[in-house]
């Protein structure tokens, strides 16, 4: 047996061409009629669909960040803080109280829920005016 007599044992077969005129199917394995089994009308991408709902806002990078701010509660700060400490957005991030979003320190608002008798100072937070005034009438300042 010489190497020009070697034949391989499967043979590649070719792939059927069809739908290009003859007798080599009719359909071409596109299914009977239909958008889909047209030739040369392309459908629509649903992704441009989607784009054509969107309002279209004018102006370059309008978007504004939300400024985030976390509630905590006068029960909250009775139990962490101490007699004459001050309260300010990185102490209680340090406590634990509140959590960075989005890798930065939250604004904080004390709201009024609980009671405190603690002489407490507060900075740099919001306040509401329950809160002012349990604060003033327990000792504490607010900056």
């Amino acid at each position: 047996m010489q190497i020009n007599e070697l034949k391989a044992k499967h043979y590649s077969k070719r792939k059927k061409r069809v739908g290009r005129g003859g007798k080599k199917g009719t359909y071409s394995g596109r299914g009977i009629k239909g958008q889909k089994q047209r030739s040369g009308r392309k459908l629509e991408p649903i992704i441009r669909q989607l784009i054509k709902r969107y309002p279209k806002i004018r102006g370059y990078r309008r978007a504004v960040l939300k400024d985030y701010i976390t509630p905590v509660n006068l029960e909250v700060l009775e139990k962490t803080c101490a007699d004459g400490e001050i309260i300010s957005p990185k102490n209680l991030l340090k406590k634990g109280v509140i959590d960075k979003i989005k890798g930065k320190i939250p604004k904080v608002k004390i709201l009024g829920k609980g009671k405190i008798t603690k002489k407490i100072i507060i900075e740099n937070c919001r306040v509401s005016k329950a809160v002012k005034e349990a604060v003033e009438k327990a000792g504490g300042k607010i900056k």
